[in-house]
């Protein structure tokens, strides 16, 4: 049964798949030669190639601006007080849900973290007669979050 279960596996994990890799290999260096990817460190690769990790989301707070709010108004201070207590993964799939930033900016599902120096949205008041009739809503060609009071 183990060499059963040893050849299984290795037939799943290696053998299965051993062709469409080398044809992905193949192509992936075509465009990016090995010699090129050899300056760097495996740490330094995997942020290329992934993004960090840790994102400080805090930078991205920073370069909101408002409109029909401030800063310190107590629906903008909830709104962030729970942004930050999100797991990273929903933050990251808000973020992408506002404006496609994983995808269209940088085609990572971590955001690299220079992305937020210039990445601006803003937070608006869509000022409905009444605000709890209604959900958030998002305008992401303009990049504007739409947040009832």
């Amino acid at each position: 049964r183990k060499e059963f279960v040893d050849l299984y596996v290795n037939y799943v994990c290696n053998e299965s798949i051993r062709k469409p890799f080398e044809d992905f290999m193949e192509g992936f260096l075509r465009g990016c030669p090995a010699t090129k990817w050899k300056m760097f460190l495996p740490v330094e690769l995997q942020i290329v190639l992934q993004g960090h990790t840790k994102v400080d989301w805090h930078l991205l707070e920073k370069n909101v601006t408002y409109t029909q709010y401030k800063r310190l108004d107590q629906t903008i201070r909830n709104f962030w007080t729970v942004f930050h207590k999100l797991p990273e993964e929903n933050k990251k799939m808000f973020l992408g849900n506002i404006s496609g930033i994983s995808e269209l900016l940088t085609a990572l599902s971590s955001p690299p973290q220079h992305t937020f120096l210039h990445f601006r949205f803003s937070i608006v008041d869509p000022q409905e007669e009444n605000p709890d009739e209604i959900y958030p809503f998002a305008n992401t060609c303009s990049l504007i979050l739409f947040l009832p009071r």
